[in-house]
């Protein structure tokens, strides 16, 4: 069984990596994660109580500031914590300058120091003891060291601005991770708290996950719809912004479906649930935004396991600087600076906080705009996406068929006396086309005999003893075409069509403009699939698919050198394909829940231009954690290379740093504000 609890006071993610590689050699414990963006431990085991308190005791003894919270709170930006160490950090300073700047005795100047030492450094001295003896070495050894060192050099303005430099750092950077936790929790922040329950005309207020199939529930303005539905009584204005990223209003009506995490702006609705609350949209949402870190991009799988090596490689590398120093100065106290101002140079937070800072800060702005990425690997291969096929009913076209015209053979036979015939044959049918055919008849309709149904074809039938067909034989143009036969006589032609999406032409426009190639798969005859690609100017047309070819195209695609394919539809049969493709992408209100379930990406609000706006919203994201790592890695090198040779101090390698963390994690929240759109509109707005 897998429990999930919050866990606050970790502020350095190798403490986060060292206390998950503990927990998992705990016994009944697998499968332990914490996702340090999130302040989120997962964990399986057979019985999660117990092994929870283990959990809790081994994270008391690792990282006494750390604590397990069971039940769900919200990120403060300024905590209880935060006042301690910016109190301690300003009576640091303040007796250090005191030390440093006013003459006194020799004795007074060593209490001084070290109070002012230890205020401004007592975490870091701590957790640097604490974790070497238990063989953990991080970026706390490396400070202590540098600040032992500079003191025992005799330079002890700069040991003291060391520790000091770094605890502003490690403030300001409690400060931008929490502001960035806040607004990643914004955007799960979609969980109404109660359900308004109807039970005998009386209102009662419940959890949601209390709440039957088939209640009836009612929701007031300012309110969030909590489960799934559809309106029985009332009509109102809904905010949907926070599951489709539309800022303008949406109207519901009586029988309009209305999605879970919506707000009711005005009017009262009634509101008849289609599902428990656990299958609602909205937790869906939630669920999928949480567990998204789970899925690892390549590039943080790289850098977690990176950094658990490279405190060590740092303090190898600042032994190897000190000892070429010595060869060369044959100056002891030259050489061990040097040393040391490797160390304070190379501490790796701006590489671990800053990648899965950008990854999940990517994943909480594409679900702002309703789009949910199951993971930020599957983030980094919408990146590269640059061959798209598409399903064709319910994902370009609106999957709603309605009766165009009825040609009627037989002039004998009224055009209602035929409507009837063929609701004869529907009735029992849930085909989409046979519901559009039973939309137009208005009769009690008679029991027929003789019923048959044959897959793909139609439905054989007798009524009064007369034999009938009704089914799909000839298809023209996008015109689906449905006859009626009686007694092997076609007496009518039913023409349906499928209208195609108002968004699907922008959304192929947008894909050719960032270099996509685009297909369309569908099982539909060739005129109607050629039709719409030549409507929408889809590079490709496939047509009389089985779910088994549309998989072993899309096997045939991936089989091309540098070809990452992503597969967009929406119901069962595209489950195959959605599995098979590089990146699967399906519909968030009409795709089945096996599409869904086997996709790597769902678009809320079933809008296919929101397929580009994936790739973007990925690119960007991407762009941003290359950035992050090529900045560290140059700022560092360069450092490295200028404290190897004496060109910098200590005091320019703490600047250099905590910067480039905070430069790193602050450029990481961008990808939280970037949209889409916003260049598309601008020069859509030139042109006018």
């Amino acid at each position: 069984m897998k429990k999930v609890v919050r866990i606050e006071g970790l502020d350095c993610p190798n403490c986060a990596s060292a206390l998950t590689d503990a927990i998992n050699k705990l016994e009944d414990v697998k499968n332990a994660s914490i996702d340090f963006v999130h302040s989120k431990l997962s964990f399986e085991s057979t019985n999660t109580d117990s092994a929870l308190e283990r959990i809790i005791s081994l994270t008391q003894q690792l990282e006494p500031e750390a604590k397990i919270v069971r039940e769900k709170k919200k990120t403060r930006l300024i905590n209880k914590q935060f006042y301690i160490d910016l109190t301690c950090l300003i009576l640091g300073t303040i007796i250090g300058i005191c030390a440093l700047f006013i003459p006194m005795p020799q004795v007074a100047f060593w209490i001084l120091f070290v109070i002012s030492a230890l205020l401004l450094g007592y975490k870091t001295y701590y957790k640097a003891v604490r974790l070497l003896f238990k063989g953990t070495i991080n970026e706390n050894i490396l400070l202590t060291l540098s600040v032992i060192g500079a003191t025992v050099l005799g330079e002890h303005r700069e040991g003291l601005m060391v520790i000091c430099l770094y605890s502003i750092g490690k403030l300001l950077e409690s400060l931008a991770v929490n502001r960035s936790r806040r607004s990643i929790e914004d955007l799960t922040d979609l969980q109404p708290e109660y359900a308004n329950l109807l039970l005998d005309g009386e209102e009662k207020r419940v959890s949601p996950d209390q709440v039957p199939t088939g209640s009836m529930i009612v929701v007031r303005p300012g309110e969030r719809v909590p489960i799934d539905g559809v309106v029985r009584i009332g009509k109102a204005t809904l905010n949907s912004q926070s599951l489709t990223g539309e800022s303008l209003p949406v109207f519901v009506d009586v029988n309009d479906e209305i999605l879970s995490g919506s707000i009711v702006m005005d009017g009262v609705l009634t509101i008849e649930t289609t599902d428990i609350y656990s299958n609602s949209t909205v937790n869906k949402i939630v669920n999928l935004i949480e567990n998204a870190q789970e899925k690892k991009s390549k590039t943080e799988t790289v850098i977690s396991r990176f950094a658990k090596w490279y405190t060590l490689g740092v303090i190898i590398m600042a032994l190897a600087v000190f000892g070429i120093a010595y060869a060369v100065t044959r100056d002891f106290s030259t050489s061990i600076y040097r040393g040391l101002t490797l160390l304070v140079v190379s501490c790796p937070c701006a590489f671990a906080i800053s990648v899965p800072l950008s990854y999940f800060s990517g994943i909480g702005n594409a679900s702002k705009h309703g789009i949910l990425i199951k993971g930020s690997n599957y983030l980094d291969t919408c990146a590269r996406l640059n061959t798209v096929a598409f399903d064709k009913t319910g994902t370009l076209t609106t999957g709603e068929f309605s009766v165009e015209d009825i040609q009627i053979f037989d002039q004998t036979r009224t055009r209602e006396e035929i409507i009837y015939l063929a609701c004869l044959g529907e009735q029992n049918s849930i085909h989409p086309l046979a519901k559009s055919i039973l939309s137009l008849n208005a009769r009690p309709l008679e029991k027929v005999d003789d019923v048959k149904e044959e897959a793909g074809s139609g439905v054989y039938y007798t009524y009064k003893d007369v034999p009938y067909f009704i089914g799909r034989k000839n298809q023209k143009g996008r015109t689906t075409s449905v006859e009626l036969y009686e007694n092997k006589r076609l007496i009518a032609e039913f023409h349906l069509s499928d209208s195609i999406k108002k968004s699907a032409s922008t959304a192929i426009h947008d894909l050719k403009n960032l270099g996509v190639k685009t297909y369309l798969l569908s099982g539909d005859n060739s005129e109607s699939v050629e039709a719409v690609a030549n409507e929408l100017g889809i590079d490709e047309a496939k047509s009389h698919l089985l779910p088994q070819d549309k998989y072993e195209l899309i096997d045939s695609m991936k089989s091309h050198e540098k070809t990452i394919v992503g597969y967009v539809g929406d119901g069962i049969n595209d489950a195959p394909s959605l599995t098979r493709a590089d990146v699967g992408i399906s519909m968030g209100i009409n795709g089945s829940p096996a599409s869904i379930e086997a996709s790597d990406v769902v678009l809320v609000d079933d809008d296919p231009t929101k397929v580009a706006s994936v790739i973007k919203i990925s690119k960007y994201t991407r762009t941003i954690v290359w950035q992050n790592i090529i900045i560290s890695a140059i700022v560092k090198i360069a450092f490295v290379l200028l404290c190897s040779f004496g060109v910098t101090g200590m005091l320019s390698a703490v600047f250099a740093d905590v910067g480039v963390t905070l430069l790193a994690i602050l450029n990481s929240m961008r990808a939280l504000k970037y949209h889409p759109n916003k260049s598309q509109r601008k020069n859509h707005n030139t042109n006018k």
